[in-house]
């Protein structure tokens, strides 16, 4: 059927043709599918995508764009076609072990070019073609990064923020934590970063530091064009991040107060109403905290082997071992307190205007990068009554213009980097469709 499709039309849209013929690019066309484009308007059936190179060419319908002659048809028929997704809170550097001390003293050596390729490949196959790493050495996120940008090793397009920024490392921690001690220190930590060339700057733990080394470190960021991205766990963080000018703030919070407290939620639409600024984003990162109890209980996606793609053998039976007994796990004894507050904080951060991006906290106990993105979306729909449509803007469209490249990414339209994945089914009724990505296209080229 798409073959005759592609001889009927390809006689009446000389312009795609001509293009498509004089460029001497190779040129794809993703032909049939329910297209989520990521604007948030009206799917888009019989969806008609020209790729040319690396970039979307052109959108249309089937019936009103042309497939030149000699494109190479890929039949999205049946399939809901979305933006390639973001996953705005990874750790490359972690795959699920629950036991940091004993990963931090083991594995650091064999980060650059086992652990976090692996982390990465994982998540192109889960339909994420752009990933926002928090935490990680410095000279090993760099080179992972870049070496996906030339090809070398399979990964979504990488945003690195190399150590965390904080008032001290915890022991042992030292090449990816890095500590500020006074004003001075952290504009000096934060030009280090950005002359090593990071993209975003993570500030945690920031109610233990003095305000004004938050607030050093936070302009010293945005003198070099650079975000922040902060840990919004306790009311503390918030208060100080949101008077630094903090660009993201990151997770839910540690505490089991059944909410934030009355001032910062003034402070929050305070700053939501300076449309100046732009929007404040959020990463609240729950579904770690909402599946760990049915993990625990049901431990199917432990079972299976879908996480171990890119990992050694000796590796993967260590992190096996590591949650031998997931009840057991220090981690998560106080979630069943946590929890019943996450809705409500959920609730509360959309009422206060702030825009929530998907991100997951991924590489975390028990936690894999080829599973987290899609439960944390499942989640938002099926547990926080978030909108499919939001929920998808959030894993496509806010993350790309939060990260300032929004004329590249985020959506399914002329001009941007062919970032597209197509899932058999209408994801806009079952999100969960997500967990089987089944094409997955990243800068042109199919790569599931």
């Amino acid at each position: 059927m798409v073959r005759s499709t592609q001889r009927t039309l390809a006689l009446g849209f000389g312009a795609v043709l001509l293009t498509a013929a004089g460029s001497g690019a190779e040129v794809k066309a993703l032909v049939g599918g329910t297209l989520v484009d990521g604007f948030g308007a009206t799917p888009i059936r019989n969806s008609v995508i020209l790729i040319e190179g690396e970039r979307i060419s052109a959108v249309g319908t089937v019936g009103t764009l042309a497939v030149p002659d000699g494109a190479e048809v890929i039949s999205t028929e049946g399939m809901t076609v979305l933006p390639g997704l973001w996953d705005m809170h990874v750790h490359l550097m972690i795959n699920g072990h629950a036991d940091y001390d004993h990963w931090d003293r083991t594995y650091p050596p064999l980060f650059r070019d086992v652990i976090m390729p692996s982390s990465a490949h994982q998540l192109l196959m889960a339909g994420v073609t752009s990933a926002r790493d928090l935490g990680a050495p410095l000279e090993d996120s760099i080179a992972v990064r870049d070496a996906i940008n030339r090809g070398d090793i399979p990964g979504p397009t990488m945003y690195m923020s190399g150590p965390f920024i904080q008032h001290e490392p915890y022991p042992g921690t030292e090449t990816f934590r890095w500590g500020v001690d006074g004003p001075a220190d952290g504009r000096a930590k934060v030009r280090r970063l950005a002359e090593a060339g990071v993209d975003v700057i993570k500030l945690i733990d920031q109610d233990q530091m003095t305000e004004e080394e938050v607030m050093a470190v936070v302009d010293e960021a945005h003198k070099h064009g650079l975000k922040v991205a902060a840990h919004g766990h306790r009311p503390e963080e918030i208060r100080r991040g949101l008077r630094a000018g903090v660009d993201c703030f990151e997770h839910t919070g540690l505490a089991t107060a059944p909410g934030y407290p009355d001032d910062v939620l003034v402070m929050l639409a305070e700053r939501t109403a300076q449309m100046n600024k732009g929007p404040l984003f959020w990463t609240p990162t729950v579904e770690g905290l909402f599946n760990y109890d049915y993990v625990r209980d049901h431990p199917e996606m432990l079972d299976s082997t879908a996480w171990h793609l890119g990992l050694p053998s000796e590796i993967i039976a260590d992190i096996r071992q590591s949650w031998a007994h997931p009840e057991r796990l220090g981690y998560f004894q106080i979630t069943p307190l946590r929890k019943p507050t996450l809705k409500t904080k959920i609730d509360q951060l959309r009422h206060a205007g702030v825009k929530l991006l998907i991100g997951t906290d991924s590489g975390i106990p028990m936690k894999f990068h080829i599973q987290s993105t899609w439960n944390e979306l499942d989640i938002w729909v099926r547990e926080m009554g978030i909108p499919p449509m939001e929920a998808i803007q959030a894993a496509t469209y806010w993350p790309a213009v939060h990260m300032g490249v929004a004329d590249d990414y985020g959506t399914v339209s002329e001009g941007k980097y062919a970032d597209i994945i197509a899932v058999q089914g209408d994801v806009m009724r079952y999100i969960n469709l997500l967990q089987r990505v089944d094409i997955v296209v990243k800068h042109g080229k199919q790569v599931k």
